[in-house]
């Protein structure tokens, strides 16, 4: 294994809703393809299973408060200038919700081949 230290991160979280709705599909989904789409390095989605949003309504996975829209967020690291892309690509998705950017420094681990080839890219970055 091989370490790279990048110093030029940025994690970004969208808070949305399990039931908002992007052309009749799960917005979750709909945000992580277009993500994929546009070549960020990768993008999870953790589903809550407490929490209240602006509007002070509680949502539950407890059984005896189940809701039906549970807390999403989901969370991107990548370069900074990719981040920004991908905010421009997706906040006309949200209809409700919010986006965070965060800066990172990030200790990346892989093969020689995977960091020679995140190395390539980082030049292209310049």
């Amino acid at each position: 294994m091989v370490e790279v230290e990048h110093w030029n991160t940025l994690r970004l979280k969208i808070y949305i809703g399990e039931s908002d709705r992007w052309k009749g599909r799960p917005l979750y989904k709909a945000i992580v393809e277009r993500l994929r789409e546009i070549g960020m390095a990768g993008a999870t989605v953790y589903r809550g299973i407490y929490g209240f949003g602006k509007k002070s309504k509680v949502h539950s996975s407890d059984v005896m408060r189940l809701s039906t829209d549970l807390p999403v967020i989901i969370e991107v690291v990548d370069r900074g200038y990719k981040i920004e892309k991908a905010i421009h690509e997706i906040k006309g998705m949200i209809g409700d919700g919010m986006i965070t950017v965060e800066p990172l420094i990030v200790v990346w681990m892989g093969t020689r081949d995977e960091v020679e080839k995140f190395e390539e890219d980082a030049v292209r970055e310049s």
